[in-house]
């Protein structure tokens, strides 16, 4: 390894990734369907599995992505371990809460649009999730996540066209369930 090579890369240690990253994994899991209940468990054992892999240490991947590359296998196996399908939402986990100025209507609407969003997601499998959390709304390239997740660029591309795909249908048969709701 060349000298200069060394030096621009930095080692990050379990307890300095848990200092700065703890929340992104905590909010990565729950978007993943983990619920609250196991979120501070699920987030111990991230580190847990950095720590044994001697920290990261700053490629060509940046720390969140590694990091949700362990959360993906970490949530993967709870899941196999329970044997069970992911939770249903529960909207007083969500971090994103309606502005307080917002009208009861406002927020009511917000609320509705926050679980069809979720429930759309959560009709996603874990590996389409996954990617489609890490690209859409982590703004990670497809090729730091076929890295990350050491499948092969296409697989990342396939399996975002899918869950987007996927999301999208989920979304609309769940916006047109609630029209229909309200206007019976």
């Amino acid at each position: 390894m060349a000298e200069g090579q060394a030096q621009s890369e930095q080692h990050l240690d379990a307890g300095e990734l848990f200092r700065r990253h703890a929340r992104f994994v905590a909010n990565f899991l729950w978007k993943l369907g983990i619920g609250a209940q196991e979120i501070d468990d699920l987030v111990q054992e991230v580190f847990v599995v950095a720590h044994k892999r001697g920290g990261f240490v700053e490629r060509d991947a940046r720390p969140t992505t590694w990091l949700a590359e362990i959360a993906v296998r970490v949530a993967s196996t709870k899941r196999r371990s329970l044997g069970r399908a992911p939770r249903q939402v529960d909207l007083d986990d969500a971090a994103k809460v309606p502005e307080v100025s917002a009208g009861p209507a406002d927020i009511a609407e917000a609320t509705q649009g926050l679980e069809r969003v979720q429930r759309a997601l959560d009709a996603l499998d874990l590996n389409h999730r996954a990617v489609f959390v890490l690209y859409e709304l982590e703004g990670e390239s497809c090729e730091q996540i076929a890295e990350t997740l050491g499948v092969p660029v296409g697989t990342v591309f396939s399996r975002l066209h899918t869950a987007r795909k996927n999301f999208q249908k989920m979304h609309n048969r769940l916006l047109t369930l609630d029209t229909t709701r309200r206007t019976a």
